[in-house]
């Protein structure tokens, strides 16, 4: 009945996928797990590989990198079963009935959305930390706080939602690069109103990025949301509301001469061990107003 489908980059899930399909063996259902390889570099396909000898696993390797988008649209058409649960591959299993949670609450109308945890312990090394403390910060939420707005935020970390929804809807292929994928699948989703279901079924987000790559990517989600804005697709984020909102009161120049002034603090608070959420603001919405 469930299909869970893993867009794997750079990343070795073997220790994911043994979890899931430990707890799919208990289920009454039919299910299978497919992992599907987007140009990882050799040392991780090797070791991915041994998903192969794994009963109910399907590991395939493409010749070329599709992008977030394309990868996860092929991996829904590839799907034996009308139920998809697609999650990212750096991602830890941390309930022991995260599967049967989810087949309990399988709806052929319905997308169902399990949430995102971080490690209740800071790490270590600190070049991790601002990517911890934003993800511990803005994306940790409960289900009933996701559900005072469903459909706002959507993440395609950890979501099941039945092929036939996502084969109407589809990823929009036209963003290849990291972010705002996931963000504007969830827009489609409410235009058609279609309901979105929040469960208290979290997977734990283990791949965290060193400070400098977590930056260089939400630069380039900020960035997607310019390209969506050109082409005419308003998407109503706090960053989006906020920059409109400074170029309707005619504050654009002032707004980037204090911005820009502030960049080189901002950088330096984000990089050490010590990381304000709010430096990361005043970057986004320097990104977003342009050069």
């Amino acid at each position: 009945m469930i299909s869970v489908l893993i867009p794997v980059y750079n990343f070795d899930v073997r220790p994911l996928v043994e979890s899931l399909a430990g707890q799919c063996l208990a289920l009454e259902s039919p299910w299978e797990i497919l992992c599907l390889d987007d140009g990882s570099t050799a040392e991780f396909r090797a070791l991915n590989r041994a998903l192969q000898a794994i009963p109910g696993v399907r590991y395939e390797e493409l010749p070329q990198n599709l992008g977030r988008s394309a990868i996860r649209n092929r991996l829904a058409e590839m799907a034996s079963f009308p139920y998809l649960l697609f999650m990212d591959c750096d991602s830890a299993v941390v309930r022991p009935d995260y599967m049967a949670q989810y087949a309990a609450h399988c709806r052929p109308d319905a997308v169902l959305c399990g949430g995102r945890v971080y490690a209740s312990d800071p790490p270590e090394n600190a070049a991790f930390l601002l990517h911890w403390t934003v993800g511990k910060s803005r994306e940790e939420w409960s289900a009933a706080r996701r559900s005072v707005q469903p459909w706002h935020g959507f993440m395609t970390n950890n979501f099941l939602i039945p092929q036939k929804i996502l084969l109407s809807i589809r990823f929009d292929e036209r963003l290849r690069e990291y972010g705002h994928e996931d963000t504007l699948f969830g827009l489609e989703l409410e235009r058609r109103q279609i309901p979105v279901l929040h469960l208290d079924n979290p997977l734990e987000h283990i791949g965290l990025e060193p400070a400098a790559v977590f930056l260089q990517k939400s630069e380039q989600a900020v960035q997607n949301l310019r390209r969506l804005r050109e082409l005419g697709i308003v998407v109503p984020t706090r960053l989006v509301s906020i920059s409109a909102a400074v170029e309707r009161a005619g504050m654009r120049r002032l707004v980037l001469f204090l911005l820009r002034r502030l960049e080189a603090r901002s950088r330096r608070n984000l990089l050490s061990e010590r990381p304000v959420p709010a430096y990361l603001d005043a970057l986004k919405l320097r990104w977003m107003l342009g050069k």
